[in-house]
């Protein structure tokens, strides 16, 4: 620090002389480098006294004890703030001759005058009298310059007082004065530029122009490129200076190096010069990426024939391209290598990597902030947060600076004491533990920003006078309010402050404290209530996440404190910084047999970009490997260290200081092994027709495809006038696919020259020799050309597939068909013959009937309107033979169902590979197939089979002899695969009959069915109503596995045995489900079997009529009554009786009757012989019958809709009449009518608009009949037509879901009621109603409380319903306690026809 003395000069005239007054400096003078006036105006810049160093500085700060009176809290506060000495001047008296005094006089005049000057220009500069922090208004501009050329940088700066400009080289302050052979400053008013001399190639850097005055510092930054010429101006390299031209070798040259962290490498390459000069040694530089790095790390050495780069103690900040460049007076020369670092051993496994490249930025007097990238490896998890530590320049005691690990790779370290050194490391941490700690961080001094640009850098030019001027004491002034407080950093885990210092703050230094308010209050809490910081910037923690907040800072000295700043605003505490969004899919090219070119789209969402990192994996090990442990910024990386011939796929993942993004989807997979070349030159380039305005050229392929197949052509032309050959131009963009080509929009009667390229994978060839000079003019022809790339696939014994493309000049129409001749190679031209008469439209054939072994040429010829083109080159000798080992597509149907065709080849390459195709053309569409290639086989995989798929599908495999096959896919053998496909993938257990159920003796209950086809380890669950039942008092199962029958057995049918019974099966995968339901009538009429099986039973123990009374008419017309007894004895009593009278006479008629009766029991059996009886009952029963029939209803069925009526009982002596608009309906094959049980229906199938209308059902009463009426008009009121149970009894804890048939147009609106209440949808029950027609309701888990009376409301403006039904829900326990034979029903319905 310095104390800067100012002179004020009082004039005076005592005795002729001149006295010249010094006045003392001020107690506690403020340190300045600005000249006031007498206006206290700022008029320029002087030079300080000295510059103390960092000793002396603290030395200073030291005070001795106060003799003043002053409190002892003043004193401790002023002695904190005060940073200046004390220094006594004496009064200096100079005598002045007359000449000198008028010459004096003079300047003084000529200063007021330029005073004068200088304040107009002030006040154009500084229209507003106020102070202005420096602007620049033109920036400096970054150039590109060859070597040994002179740049100038220019800027212009605003700002008030005037800034001081300093030139900064990559941080580094430019010392002008010090190397003026290379640095010419200069400053004119506000304009101001930096010239540097004889560029070289070190003057290749970013620079800095920083303006500085009292209301703060501005800065802009322009890039200095300098281009290295590739030969001094002679053009052979000749040096003037040495009478020679060097010529430069590099030989033993290092290769791509792979170290590990901790460990030395040492890098050398030979170097030859030639000639040899004596005392002559080239320029030898290092440089990694480009950028020349001197570092403690890296040691250099050059012995005059050998250059060697040591990296001491490797770590992964000196991963890189390195790069060797040797200069000489003639050129240069340069060779570079990629240097890989790898980790380290973990101590643990599982924890992550070291992070790297630590830095500090904007360090103050007691604040810095700290930066580093995340490292390549997270470890066994991800990288929950980072630790930073820091250590004293000088100790060996690492402090850690955070209790929490921050996320971010940005963290402000507060509480650092000014003018200390300090260097900082990080350690990761995941889930496992914590990293080693990284490469520690160059040394950082805390101390003033402005303060140290003024330290290093060079003095001002020496004016040879000091000045002195005289201040007023400004002790104990309290500061002003800081100015333009904001938020730079903002996380989840800590905010950062800045603002600029107050102008008015006296001529102590000043300290601050910082206060914040939660937004919405109006209270103001002070952060740093222990101590004022003193740098203009803080970091806040402990905030409270996505909560809102306002910032203030106050200042303070030894007089007091400040008032407050103008506040933040509202700042809502977390991450401003997006993790950046995933990286575009990796494109994965090969390079040596060690290496791979990985390239990849930049990340789209993504911002401060740290680089990327590139990781790889074995194609089926999952194990991910980092390429690079340094990120990478450019979208293309080599990945070196790769085994040989392996599999390899490849993701890529982004960085910035917010973390990881996503990996990027897996490159297809590369085998490592060395890049094809280029193709070699096509020849023969030919005009094989000519219209006026366009040419169609054919030409032959390369001998040479450079290793890998050739992807296409392109064709460039030039004009030919009079001997004068045009420039080149590009015919087509994309590349063509064949070996001819149609050039269009050409001038008609104008030469041409052409010329071809061909491309493969690893790029585009050089151009075949040009053509002749071609005439475009028309040609006469109006039939197609010869189709061109006739190939074969799939030789066999008796058959061959010839493929060609069409030609290239279609005549006047376009082609319309092909037609393909063959004849043995060995006969002559007459040998030729037709393969099939009609024209054929593909582009290929299959040729069948072959002779195996011999040997047949092809021709083909194309067809359009006007007739037969010429026939095409001959293809062959092709003999019809299969390769021994050959083998054919097959289809494969898994265990899953997947279907797939399969093509398995013995024969191939490295560089072989399967290509499938569809007729014959490449597949494109992946949605359809999914190839899947591995070790000689490749499987395509139908992805959802379908009509689409039909047709011939090949696969050929390239680099063999013509290795191919095919498979045609027809719509009968599509539908055999998914039959086969579905079997596989839902196995069901087949069953020779359904579940069935007879009664036995005594009313016993059996229940079977019969499997098809089982195993030993098939099993049996015997269910009723969802519950799983078991043998015991009331149930008996059994499994016969030698027949496959499956039984249960009942002792009886009660009233809870109302339900469904199940069967269900599994055997291993397969599965298998039977089941019988009897609800309802069916089980009623059912259990009433059972009984009267079990009272026969019983009947039969005693004397019983096996035959019932009956009778018989005789050949004499008599009538017989007859009845069959058993179980009688002698003592059995038989008795006949009419109307209980026993019988006297056979001619008495009436209602008969015989009782059989013994000790055992009894029995009777009664006939009614009256005509007139039997028809009155007959009677009676039709009128029961017909007042019972329900209105008509109406049922929709897939084939059309059914009107039905419901009767209690049918009689086939019933009469049933349908009519339509009062016309009796004929019977048809569309419209029937009859009876099913007690349904009397009429199906009306496809029903059109005249089947609507009014429908009646005449049904017999034994009088005049009763009608039923139902109105089919197509407009219908609302109903609910069926699906619905009408009670159901389930389990608690099970799922209930239920549909309903809803019908009427229009459309009706369905709700839904619960004990009259509407019923509304919520978590527990979901409500739907799907495509007009169905209603859901579904309960999860139901409970006692969802039991109740439910209805399905259904309305339109025709009418309203409600289809109604009961849930009763028991609980599980009331079920386990019921009885064997009183076992509760878990579920029993009775459901509405539908």
């Amino acid at each position: 620090k310095s104390i800067l003395l100012w002179r004020c000069v009082f004039f005076s005239k005592e005795k002729g002389q001149e006295v010249v007054k010094l006045s003392p400096l001020p107690k506690r003078a403020k340190r300045t480098y600005l000249a006031m006036d007498t206006d206290k105006e700022v008029i320029g810049y002087v030079i300080p006294v000295f510059r103390a160093n960092h000793d002396v500085v603290r030395g200073l700060m030291e005070s001795q004890e106060e003799a003043t009176e002053e409190g002892i809290n003043y004193v401790a506060m002023r002695n904190l703030f005060v940073r200046e000495a004390k220094e006594a001047l004496d009064v200096k008296v100079v005598k002045k001759s007359r000449s000198t005094h008028i010459r004096e006089s003079v300047e003084r005049m000529e200063f007021s005058r330029t005073m004068d000057e200088w304040t107009e220009f002030r006040k154009k500069m500084n229209p507003d009298s106020l102070t202005h922090p420096p602007e620049f208004v033109i920036k400096p501009r970054g150039q590109t310059v060859w070597e040994g050329k002179t740049v100038k940088l220019h800027c212009t700066v605003a700002g008030w007082p005037k800034p001081r400009i300093a030139w900064y080289k990559n941080n580094v302050l430019i010392d002008a004065k010090a190397h003026p052979e290379k640095y010419t400053v200069e400053s004119n008013y506000n304009m101001h530029s930096l010239e540097i001399k004889n560029c070289d190639f070190l003057d290749t850097a970013q620079y800095h122009a920083s303006a500085l005055n009292v209301k703060g510092e501005a800065s802009c930054v322009a890039t200095i490129v300098i281009k290295i010429m590739f030969s001094v101006p002679s053009a052979d390299g000749f040096c003037p200076e040495h009478g020679v031209t060097f010529r430069t070798s590099i030989i033993d040259k290092f290769e791509v190096a792979f170290g590990r962290e901790g460990e030395t490498l040492s890098l050398g390459c030979t170097v030859i010069i030639y000639p040899t000069v004596k005392k002559y040694q080239p320029e030898v530089i290092w440089y990694r990426d480009c950028k020349y790095y001197p570092s403690k790390w890296v040691h250099t050495h050059w012995s005059g024939e050998r250059a060697t780069l040591t990296l001491v103690h490797l770590n992964k900040e000196d991963e890189g391209m390195y790069t060797l460049r040797v200069n000489t007076k003639s050129g240069f020369d340069t060779y570079s290598a990629y240097v890989f670092v790898r980790d380290a051993d973990v101590e643990v496994e599982g924890v992550p990597v070291a992070p790297l490249d630590v830095w500090c930025h904007d360090a103050n007097k007691d604040y810095v902030v700290v930066t580093w990238k995340q490292p390549a490896v997270e470890g066994s998890s991800p990288i929950l947060g980072y630790y930073i530590d820091r250590c004293e320049v000088g100790t060996h005691h690492w402090a850690q600076c955070n209790d929490t690990p921050v996320k971010y790779t940005r963290f402000p370290v507060t509480g650092l004491v000014e003018g200390r050194s300090y260097i900082f490391r990080v350690t990761a941490l995941n889930k496992f533990g914590v990293s080693r700690p990284s490469r520690v961080s160059e040394a950082v001094v805390a101390m003033d920003p402005s303060d140290r640009a003024r330290l290093p850098g060079p003095s001002a030019p020496w004016t040879g006078m000091i000045k002195f001027t005289e201040e007023d004491s400004t002790d104990s002034v309290v500061p002003g309010e800081p100015s333009d407080v904001v938020v730079t950093e903002a996380t989840k885990s800590y905010v950062v402050l800045a603002w600029k210092p107050p102008v008015q703050r006296g001529h102590e230094g000043v300290m601050y404290y910082i206060e914040k308010c939660i937004s919405g209050t109006d209270t103001w809490q002070r952060v740093n209530t222990g101590m004022p910081v003193k740098s203009p910037r803080f970091a806040l923690f402990d905030l409270a996440e996505d909560k809102s907040y306002s910032f203030r800072v106050r200042c303070c000295n030894s007089a007091g404190v400040g008032e407050p700043s103008v506040s933040t605003g509202d700042i809502t505490v977390g991450d401003k910084l997006d993790l950046p969004s995933a990286p575009g899919s990796p494109v994965a090219t090969r390079n040596t047999d060690t290496s791979v070119v990985v390239s990849w789209a930049a990340s789209k969402e993504v911002r401060h970009l740290v680089g990327y990192y590139i990781e790889c994996s074995i194609v089926g090990t999952d194990v991910w490997m980092p390429c690079n442990n340094k990120p990478v910024k450019q979208t293309r990386f080599v990945c070196h260290g790769l085994t040989t011939e392996a599999n390899y796929v490849f993701r890529v993942k982004a960085v910035n200081a917010a973390g990881y993004s996503q990996s990027s989807p897996d490159s297809d997979a590369v085998v490592v092994k060395a890049a094809i070349s280029v193709p070699g030159k096509p020849t023969g380039v030919t005009l094989v027709e000519a219209v006026k305005d366009y040419m169609i050229l054919a030409w032959t392929e390369a001998a040479n495809n450079g290793g890998a197949d050739v992807r296409g052509y392109f064709v460039d032309y030039r004009t030919v006038k009079g001997g004068i050959v045009g420039k080149w131009h590009e015919m087509n963009h994309k590349a063509l696919t064949t070996t001819s080509y149609k050039a269009e929009n050409l001038k008609e009667n104008v030469f041409y020259q052409f010329q071809v390229r061909a491309m493969n994978m690893a790029g585009v060839s050089k151009a075949s020799l040009p053509s002749a000079p071609l005439l475009c003019k028309e040609w006469t022809l109006t039939v197609p050309g010869a189709p061109v790339g006739l190939h074969v696939l799939e030789v066999r014994d008796n058959s061959v597939v010839v493929l060609w493309e069409p030609p290239v000049f279609d005549g006047r129409t376009p082609v319309n068909g092909y037609y393909l001749d063959l004849k043995v190679a060995s006969s002559g031209e007459a040998g030729w013959k037709a393969v099939h008469e009609k024209a054929n439209k593909m582009k290929y054939m299959k040729v069948a009937g072959l002779k195996g072994g011999t040997s047949y040429v092809f021709r083909v010829r194309a067809q359009n309107l006007v007739g037969v083109g010429k026939t095409s080159a001959v293809l062959g000798p092709i003999q019809a033979q299969t390769r021994p080992g050959t083998k054919e597509i097959y289809v494969d149907v898994d265990d899953d169902g997947i279907i797939s065709m399969i093509f398995e080849c013995s024969e191939m390459t490295g560089d072989s590979e399967f290509v499938w195709s569809k007729n014959y053309k490449a597949i494109t569409d992946t949605s359809r197939l999914t190839i899947v290639n591995e070790k000689g086989k490749s499987r395509a995989i139908f992805n959802n089979p379908s009509l689409e798929d039909l047709g011939t599908f090949s696969c050929v495999v390239t680099n063999t002899d013509g290795i191919s096959s095919s498979y045609t896919l027809t719509e009968e053998g599509l539908k055999r695969l998914l039959d086969i496909s579905h079997e596989h993938k839902f196995p069901v257990i087949p069953f020779k009959n359904e579940m069935a159920i007879e009664l036995l003796e005594k009313g016993r209950v059996r229940l079977w069915t019969q499997v098809e086809k089982w195993t030993a380890d098939c099993q049996v669950d015997y269910v009723f109503n969802d519950v799983i039942v078991s043998a015991g008092q009331k149930y008996s199962m059994k499994f016969d596995k030698s027949t496959g029958i499956i039984e249960m057995f009942m002792d009886s049918l009660e009233v809870t045995d109302e339900g469904t019974f199940t069967f269900n099966l599994v055997d291993g995968k397969a599965k298998g489900t039977t089941s019988l339901v009897l609800i309802g009538d069916e089980f009623r009429e059912l259990q009433k079997k059972s009984e009267f099986e079990r009272a026969e039973w019983i009947r039969k123990q005693g004397p019983h009529f096996v035959e019932y009374l009956g009778f018989a008419v005789t050949q004499e017309c008599d009538v017989l009554l007859k009845c069959k007894i058993g179980n009688i004895k002698p003592q059995t009593e038989i008795t006949w009786s009419k109307d209980k009278i026993e019988i006297i006479s056979k001619s008495d008629a009436g209602i008969y009757e015989v009782y059989l009766k013994d000790d055992r029991g009894k029995d009777s059996s009664t006939f009614n012989m009256t005509d007139a009886g039997y028809q009155a009952v007959m009677n009676e029963l039709f009128r029961v019958i017909a007042n019972s029939s329900s209105e008509i209803k109406v049922l929709s069925t897939e084939h059309g809709i059914v009107l039905y009526s419901m009767v209690t009982h049918y009689n086939e002596d019933l009469r049933v009449g349908w009519l339509h608009k009062d016309a009796k309906i004929a019977a048809s094959e569309r419209v029937k009518s009859g009876v099913t049980g007690e349904q009397l229906w009429l199906k009306i199938n496809e029903p059109t608009e005249k089947d609507k209308g009014k429908y009646t059902i005449d049904i017999f009463d034994g009088k005049d009949g009763v009608k039923r009426f139902f109105d089919l008009t197509g407009k219908d009121r609302a109903r609910v037509v069926g699906g619905l149970p009408d009670v159901v009894a389930i389990q608690e804890g099970k799922s209930l879901n239920l549909t309903g048939n809803v019908w009427g147009e229009p459309v009706p609106e369905v709700s839904w009621s619960k004990n009259d209440k509407e019923l509304l949808p919520d978590d527990h029950i979901k409500l739907k109603f799907e495509h007009g027609k169905f209603a859901s309701i579904t309960i999860a888990a139901v409970t006692t409380a969802d039991s109740g009376k439910y209805a399905l409301l259904v309305k339109n403006k025709f009418g309203t319903e409600a289809g109604e039904f009961t849930v009763i829900v028991q609980f599980v326990d009331e079920v386990e306690q019921e009885s064997p034979d009183d076992t509760w029903s878990v579920v029993s319905m009775t459901t509405h026809n539908s």
